[in-house]
């Protein structure tokens, strides 16, 4: 069995410390009564310094400053434009991302980015951004006034999702950013050949080129962009090797992750929801490039099918339990578990397996209900709506996700440039894109419940660099029409711009796909109907994508009567309900068969995990495991035994007032009591606000700032 990559922060253990009753009993025998009343006074002066270390900074940085938020939100501050000049939260320098400290600002306020360069945040629909550094969790931004800020709930059936991918970011793709791979001609095909074609390349800066990939392709400015074009979504697609790797997996681990976290607080930033995308998983759920390896599928499938599915399954809980916390749910209301699964692969019983068991895992760590949790979105796995109706049917919040693309079915020259139904450029396409999607897209609602077009694209075919992998190529002889987008004329971009119209009414609830396409070597952008941003900054997008509601209509296609708009209440979790038993009897994980093995389901390899689950941080929650803690001061004993009784705001609140303060020479003795893995040694770790050290413990003897610590030996843990 392959083993998760061991954690660079093991420092060795501490010897075994004497216990409470040897400390005490010791100094009871030798000590004199005057100086017991000494080490008592002590030990009294120095509980109540703790205490005071502890409750002012309380006061003054959390529930002062929280109280000040809170009444600043509730007054309707707002940006009104200029530099941000609606409210300064505390003076001109509260704010380092503001010219004037301003916590808020709409249309026309001045960003400065975390590496220094500024630009001007463009927003016509009254959308307005909060950066708080008193509140860094704030959710009372909005991107446009006719969506909710992130502190209110999302109402599915009356609210409409405009959203967009950040499609080839931490999961690359060919087409998406093909001067990666045009480095590498012969070998990088998908992200794995990437991956070892960068570790070989070493003078030019081997895997590290992939991190300044994650630098450069989406920024700040990017985020604001999508907020001030009228979207209110983004759906993130992120891989595995965010999380870890094992031996043998070549891509960059962990670092992604950093990004991730990054890409979180500019959307808090400005207001956007999330979609978190679990793009690729081991063993490749479908065989296809983006899912990091063209090769397979093996998830559920194949002789390692289990093994697989078993380590996605940890990866979709370490996931989940992060975007739980009360810090993100409102800002991570989506979770799509896994994207693209080939379910004629796989087979029908075996992904329901899978998928009933992952949505089991799920709930029993977010609870049942709205707010409790993310939706857990699932592909259709390109199967028809008649596959999946009625499927699982009283589950918690499960949502259909489709990825419709007349592009890759086949070879079909239609016309984009001649007049449609409504007289206006688009040909066939909008009707088609309109009565092939939009009853599909009702009955879908109608029988299983929420359902998105998490993926789709104005291209009505497959022309452009790298669309169809490496070295990739179309028959379609409409292609050097397509791709010269520079020469594109209005009929052009008009006939575009009705398919995307319609295709986006058809859906109801949208993300395209994607955000923006890198140039190639030569500079050119080679797949340009796929490109949002392109189409904004070219015509062939409209700037309000309220503009499509409606377009059928207008081309005579009437929307039908098979769903009325009203889900379900379990389906939105507005009540809570349970899956039927006879479910888990009949598709019982693992599952019972399996495609393309060469022994029984029982004799399969499986995945155990031998260690603790990973825990993704930010800045570090909480201590996660956390174990009795022994500071000998001055005579003093203070043992804290539980895990909940100082959370992060206590134990950062203590690190950034105590670290100054030279209180006395301190001994720190630890207790530990709980056994450590073989894999694994402890770890001690100091944290505030803004940093985290990894300190070995003979780095504490005669340290002269009073600490305060946690000890914990889960291994993966990062920040």
């Amino acid at each position: 069995m392959a083993t998760a990559s061991p954690s660079p922060y093991y420092v060795t253990p501490s010897p075994q410390p004497p216990s409470d009753l040897a400390l005490f009993s010791e100094k009871t025998r030798t000590t004199p009564f005057w100086r017991r009343r000494r080490v008592v006074f002590i030990g009294v002066v120095s509980l109540i310094i703790v205490v005071l270390v502890v409750i002012l900074p309380v006061y003054f940085e959390v529930i002062r400053p929280k109280h000040s938020s809170d009444s600043a939100a509730s007054g309707g501050v707002r940006g009104s434009g200029g530099n941000g000049s609606g409210g300064n939260g505390g003076g001109p320098s509260s704010n380092p991302s503001s010219p004037s400290g301003a916590i808020t600002g709409g249309d026309g306020s001045k960003i400065i980015t975390e590496n220094g360069t500024t630009f001007i945040y463009n927003n016509p629909f009254g959308g307005f951004w909060v950066q708080d550094p008193a509140d860094p969790f704030n959710n009372n931004a909005q991107p446009n006034s006719w969506t909710s800020p992130l502190n209110t709930s999302w109402r599915w059936g009356v609210d409409t999702i405009y959203g967009v991918n950040l499609g080839g970011w931490l999961v690359t793709e060919p087409f998406i950013t093909p001067a990666l791979y045009q480095k590498y001609p012969g070998t990088a095909r998908d992200e794995f050949t990437l991956s070892q074609a960068m570790r070989a390349d070493t003078a030019n800066g081997g895997i590290g080129q992939m991190e300044e990939h994650y630098k450069t392709f989406i920024t700040e400015q990017d985020i604001a962009e999508i907020a001030g074009a009228g979207l209110n979504f983004l759906r993130i697609p992120i891989a595995f090797w965010a999380i870890e790797t094992w031996e043998g997996e070549p891509y960059l681990e962990r670092t992604s992750w950093t990004y991730f976290l990054k890409v979180l607080g500019w959307a808090r930033k400005y207001g956007l929801r999330i979609c978190l995308d679990l793009h690729a998983v081991p063993g490749s759920q479908n065989g296809y490039n983006h899912s990091g390896k063209l090769a397979g599928p093996n998830f559920l499938v194949g002789n390692m099918g289990i093994a697989n599915a078993q380590r996605t399954l940890y990866y979709i809980r370490i996931l989940v339990e992060f975007i739980s916390q009360p810090e993100y749910r409102d800002l991570i209301p989506i979770f799509g578990i896994v994207n693209e699964p080939l379910v004629a692969a796989i087979g029908k019983d075996a992904i329901t397996s899978f998928l009933l068991q992952a949505h089991t895992m799920i709930r029993e760590i977010t609870g049942f209900g709205q707010g409790n949790g993310p939706f857990i979105a699932i592909h259709n796995g390109f199967q028809p709506v008649s596959f999946w109706e009625d499927f699982l049917e009283g589950s918690d919040r499960i949502m259909m996700d489709q990825h419709p693309y007349f592009a890759f079915g086949g070879v079909n020259t239609d016309p984009i440039t001649t007049d449609a139904e409504d007289g206006q450029p688009g040909g066939d396409w909008p009707s088609q894109a309109c009565n092939t999607w939009m009853p599909a897209t009702d009955r879908s609602r109608a029988t299983f419940g929420v359902t998105i077009a998490g993926e789709f694209s104005s291209a009505p075919n497959d022309c452009g660099l790298f669309i169809n992998g490496v070295p990739g190529g179309s028959s379609n002889p409409q292609c050097p029409e397509y791709v010269n987008y520079q020469n594109y004329d209005q009929a052009m971009k008009q006939g575009l711009r009705n398919f995307l119209a319609a295709s986006a009414d058809a859906f109801g609830d949208w993300f395209y796909w994607t955000w923006k396409i890198d140039p190639d070597i030569d500079g050119t952008i080679g797949a340009p109907t796929w490109s949002y941003k392109l189409g904004l900054e070219n015509g062939w997008i409209e700037p309000d994508p309220r503009v499509y509601v409606g377009k059928c209509a207008e081309l005579g296609i009437q929307r039908g009567n098979q769903f009325d708009g009203t889900y379900k209440p379990w389906q939105v979790g507005s009540e809570t309900s349970t899956i039927a038993p006879e479910s888990t009897v009949q598709f019982p994980w693992p599952p019972t068969a399996m495609n393309k093995i060469d022994v029984p389901v029982t004799l399969l390899p499986t995945y155990t995990s031998t260690g603790s689950v990973i825990t993704l941080l930010r800045k570090p929650s909480r201590a996660r495991r956390v174990v009795r803690r022994l500071v000998w001061m001055g005579g003093l004993i203070l043992r804290i035994r539980e895990v909940g009784l100082l959370q992060l705001l206590d134990v950062h609140i203590l690190m950034s007032t105590l670290r100054p303060l030279t209180l006395c020479r301190l001994r720190l003795v630890l207790d530990l009591d709980i056994p450590t893995l073989d894999d694994a040694s402890p770890m001690l770790v100091v944290t505030n606000d803004f940093w985290t050290r990894n300190l070995k413990l003979e780095d504490l003897h005669g340290y002269g700032y009073l600490c305060y610590f946690y000890y914990s030996h889960s291994y993966g843990q990062f920040s």
